[in-house]
């Protein structure tokens, strides 16, 4: 009884240390043609094992197809590989992960088919195969989990600082006097109604002229995006607002608003009581 127990113990822990595993990579790129095949998707075994990832919750694509973010940074997916050989009695397949150094992250166990239709064959064979995957769970979360934010429920403290930094920072970037701070963002009308089309069109400073900044991917976060790099490090997170293009900006260092003006995107906050002003360049 006590042999069972530890044994059961130590397949639950191996299981868990997969899937923390798997849980750091964004994408499982899937290639449409595989070793040892003559044709593209052969017998489609391309597609379903891009549909089979796809169901299990993974963010699936095509070898030949990479986001930008990935193709910046390889080492944001998995590369999975076809294990199989085939005979007139028997299909045999396995499915192999591997990371961007072509070191190998997860293993199946061997599925197997019986039919004499290679189609059907590597259909059985893959899916038997790929219970291995569905019998552990799957949730994507970057390795640096100390620059990233959980924010499924915002405490009562944390709203009450955003409202009042969007306030604040909207009054400073409209010129709008006499706001209290229990008006929302959608109350807050400006003295020259000229400008309430148009709410970054205020002249508060003349903005710089820069060289083309790094650009920023947003990833979305509850409540808004974090921008990050191809580092990848997470540079700003921004969170929504009433108002369209229009977020509050937190980084480590500061708070302030992030906006859309003239198709390009700027950070505005306070530094030392002097307004700061820098473009940003974002790819949603």
């Amino acid at each position: 009884m006590k042999n069972r127990i530890y044994y059961l113990l130590l397949i639950f822990a191996f299981s868990y240390g997969l899937q923390a595993q798997l849980n750091e990579y964004k994408y499982v790129i899937v290639p449409k043609y595989f070793v040892g095949f003559k044709h593209e998707n052969q017998y489609k075994t391309s597609t379903l094992i891009k549909y089979l990832f796809q169901q299990k919750g993974f963010n699936v694509v095509y070898d030949d197809n990479l986001p930008q973010d990935l193709n910046a940074n390889r080492c944001l997916g998995l590369l999975v590989h076809l294990n199989h050989k085939s005979t007139m009695f028997a299909t045999i397949a396995s499915l192999t992960l591997k990371d961007c150094n072509n070191k190998e992250v997860f293993v199946t166990t061997e599925g197997k088919s019986k039919s004499k239709d290679y189609t059907i064959g590597y259909k059985e064979a893959i899916s038997y195969a790929f219970n291995s995957i569905n019998a552990i769970s799957y949730n994507y979360k970057p390795a640096d989990q100390s620059e990233q934010v959980s924010m499924p429920v915002v405490k009562k403290k944390e709203e009450k600082e955003l409202k009042e930094v969007k306030i604040e920072e909207q009054k400073k970037s409209l010129g709008v006097t006499n706001v209290n701070s229990n008006q929302t963002s959608a109350e807050i009308v400006p003295e020259n109604k000229a400008i309430a089309s148009a709410v970054v069109t205020t002249e508060i400073a003349e903005i710089p002229n820069m060289e083309d900044p790094e650009v920023w991917y947003a990833q979305q976060i509850p409540n808004g995006y974090q921008l990050v790099d191809s580092t990848p490090k997470i540079r700003l997170k921004v969170y929504k607002t009433s108002m369209p293009n229009i977020y509050i900006g937190i980084n480590e260092k500061t708070k302030g608003l992030v906006y859309s003006k003239n198709s390009k995107w700027y950070f505005e906050y306070y530094e030392l009581d002097k307004l700061q002003i820098e473009e940003l360049a974002i790819k949603f």
